[in-house]
């Protein structure tokens, strides 16, 4: 990563752009603005306001770097949750091999700030896209750019628009999860004829396999764990037919947040093959982790003894209308909070600089700028009251926000994180 292009960041200006933080706070820099060390709840933050547990972020960081290093793993987190260069520095720091993305616009993210190793989990045959992945492979010999193939027009549009070409792109074939699954080749044989076209090609380089086991229909431990041999086996197998030849080492890729532990036993089984083995996991959803789906999902519900995720988001809003004894009405909406999954967890009230639980308090419904509350006999909430409301799906909850705060558990603002979506 870029250390200079980061640093950039600190000298970006507050103003509008940037909701929920103090407007007083205009044309300060997100540096002077950090170096305040301004309070969450008493320093100017307007709501709704999102932010971060930055004690929470860090033990998840260090969490899953543990656990990639305890059982051989590489780890290339999958960016397309934060699009936050400045946690994909931190993801690096933290042991990973790389970043995963899965299309050209967050490849230039990545690269405008300087990461050297992307993997692509996605085909790509757009011409435009292929040139400019060329040019930035031909300008820095330290790029290194793996992305899938899972059909034979696909190689050939890829080495149509890669023509000339200094460096060659490499590549891993994607077998699909089953059938009805999302992307990726179908059966065994397939994929060896796709191997074939890119071995036939000089612009595109076979390093290896790769998949996304948390698209296997009906997903069970068996049938993941299952799915899972079939790619060791298709990495073998396409070994033992030389297909591998151009490469130092071989790639076997899976792993999203909710099967990687399977990942982790599977790819312990994976034979020697003729070259060293790259066993990459692309988990990206734990760096905040989550309140609602990931919370269900993740692995270490299956493997307490390896530890726990920490959701690290809290939506801060407050109540603005208050007009029965059963209902009440926040300023936070379909604009400010993630959705798609599950609606906001009402979990902490706020007043007069005490926090309590959100006891009788639940979202049943978002409006665009207003959340919906239904309240029981229990419930002490008035309006003005600030609620803190856990979410569910980081993927997008990130990306209604372009800077973050990102506060320690006595709301003190140490970070502001900036996404690009």
């Amino acid at each position: 990563m870029s250390t200079e292009s980061l640093a950039r960041l600190a000298s970006e200006t507050i103003d509008h752009r940037f909701k929920g933080l103090p407007p007083d706070a205009d044309g300060l820099t997100v540096g002077e603005l950090t170096a305040q060390r301004r309070n969450l709840f008493t320093s100017g933050f307007a709501t709704p306001v999102l932010a971060l547990s930055a004690e929470r972020l860090e033990h998840n960081l260090r969490l899953m770097e543990t656990y990639a290093e305890r059982h051989g793993l590489a780890f290339a987190p999958h960016g397309k949750t934060t699009m936050a260069p400045q946690l994909f520095q931190r993801q690096i720091e933290h042991g990973a091999w790389g970043i995963t993305l899965a299309v050209p616009h967050q490849v230039r993210v990545a690269r405008a700030f300087g990461t050297e190793r992307v993997f692509l989990a996605n085909e790509l045959v757009d011409p435009a896209a292929l040139r400019w992945i060329a040019a930035e492979l031909a300008a820095d010999p330290a790029f290194r750019l793996i992305c899938y193939v899972d059909s034979v027009r696909g190689v050939r549009l890829m080495d149509a628009a890669l023509a000339g070409a200094e460096r060659p792109v490499d590549v891993v074939v994607e077998l699909a999860a089953g059938e009805g699954a999302r992307t990726g080749v179908r059966t065994e044989a397939e994929c060896a004829e796709i191997a074939g076209a890119v071995a036939r090609t000089g612009t595109l380089r076979l390093v290896g396999v790769a998949g996304y086991e948390g698209e296997v229909p009906g997903a069970t431990p068996e049938r993941v764990h299952a799915w899972l041999r079939r790619l060791v086996a298709l990495a073998v197998d396409l070994d033992k037919a030389g297909l591998f030849s151009a490469t130092d080492e071989i790639v076997v890729s899976a792993g999203g947040s909710a099967w990687f532990d399977a990942v982790a036993d599977v790819f312990a089984e994976i034979p020697e093959l003729s070259r060293p083995v790259l066993k990459l996991l692309r988990s990206g959803a734990y760096v905040s982790h989550d309140d609602g789906h990931y919370r269900k999902l993740t692995p270490f519900n299956r493997i307490p003894e390896e530890g726990a995720l920490e959701p690290a988001f809290r939506l801060w809003a407050q109540v603005v209308s208050r007009p029965t004894a059963g209902q009440a009405f926040v300023n936070a909406g379909k604009r400010d909070a993630a959705y798609d999954l599950h609606l906001p967890f009402a979990q902490v009230v706020r007043r007069d600089g005490a926090e309590r639980p959100a006891a009788g308090i639940e979202v049943t419904a978002l409006s665009d700028q207003h959340a919906w509350l239904s309240t029981s006999g229990e419930a002490d909430l008035e309006v003005g009251d600030w609620l803190g409301m856990g979410l569910s799906h980081p993927c997008t909850s990130f990306d209604k926000w372009p800077l973050i705060p990102v506060a320690e558990a006595d709301g003190t603002v140490v970070e502001y994180i900036r996404t690009f979506f």
